[in-house]
Order: C-alpha cells, then structure tokens, then sequence
C-alpha cells in the first residue's frame, strides 16, 4: 500500500503555487513532494504532465521552487533579488520547451509536447515566477503573516491586503488560536 502524502495546496498561480510545495518553512516544514511520483503527480495537477521524473529532476525541482521562493520573498519585501535565485529561475526558464496557446475562452495556458520531461515543465514554472516577480502581473507579492509558514504568495484581491497564504489553513488557524485565546482570558471561561 502507497504511503499517504500531505495534500497539495492549490492556488490560482503556477509559480507561488509550486513554493507551496514545501509549507511550514518556520515551524515543523511539510514536504509535498517528498518523491518524484509525487512531483509527477503535482505537475498533472496542474496542467503540466509529464510521465516520468527521476531523483535528479526531483533536485531540479526543489531548486527551482527555493530559488523562486527566495526570489519572491526579497520582492515582497522590497529587498534585492539574490543572484543565485535568479540564475536557477532564468536558467530553468531557458532550458523548457513549452508553447503558449490561446484558449477558447481568451486565456493563455502553457502546452508541453507529447515527449516532455519534467524539464520543460519547470521552464514553465520559472516562466511564470518571472512575470509575477518581474510586476508584469496586476497584483502584489505578499508573506503570509503566519509565524510559522512565511510564504510567498500572489495577491490579487481587489484591497491588495490578503494577510494568508490560504484562508482554509494558515488563516483558519491563526483565528482558531485568537479565538482560544479570547475564551482563556475571558471571565465567564472555565479553566
């Protein structure tokens, strides 16, 4: 029988997504592709299926999502992008082979070729953390104001202030700890 794995977390962008691959960055982390079948899986996921991914792609991956990750994180916070971050993005943006179509519904989405490699799939993903970070997008880079996760994320609300990388973990927790907290200090609370 298959191991479990954690859940993905899906977002509505590629790059931020893929960084959320490894979550809990400051607390206990949470690995989401511990394996390549998982990568694999991840990249299906999200429209960008390959068949195989062996141990090396897997470090590929894992480098890409650090680097843009990294990278994002400097952009939130207005410091300088780190050279060595941008390099792995541009390189793995370069060494891709993908192709941009239109859809019916007037939106872009990226196609990989019937041969693709798991390569081509990360040349997507760096695509994409290129435009986010780059401000080529209409929203703004954001960290999660989780103590524990600190993820890079995309906002695009209307305000422009989202505080949660997602609502239904990082934000239902830290409200369930303020609620908590407010019933141990209220006076009618039996404790």
């Amino acid at each position: 029988m298959q191991a479990e794995f954690p859940d993905f977390r899906l977002g509505s962008v590629l790059a931020t997504s893929f960084t959320g691959t490894l979550s809990e960055r400051h607390g206990t982390p949470v690995e989401r592709i511990p394996a390549p079948r998982r990568l694999v899986d991840w990249l299906a996921v999200n429209g960008l299926a390959v068949k195989s991914c062996g141990t090396a792609q897997l470090d590929l991956a894992r480098e890409l999502r650090e680097s843009i990750h990294a990278a994002a994180t400097a952009a939130a916070t207005g410091d300088a992008l780190p050279a060595s971050a941008v390099q792995v993005i541009n390189d793995r943006s370069t060494q891709g082979r993908a192709a941009a179509v239109l859809t019916p519904g007037g939106k872009r989405r990226w196609q990989l070729g019937p041969g693709s490699r798991v390569e081509d799939a990360l040349g997507v993903i760096a695509a994409d953390a290129i435009s986010v970070i780059s401000g080529e997008r209409d929203g703004r880079l954001a960290l999660c104001a989780s103590p524990t996760c600190r993820a890079a994320f995309f906002d695009t609300s209307q305000s422009r202030t989202r505080k949660w990388c997602d609502m239904n973990t990082c934000g239902n927790r830290q409200k369930k700890a303020r609620f908590n907290a407010g019933r141990r200090k209220s006076p009618g609370s039996a404790e």
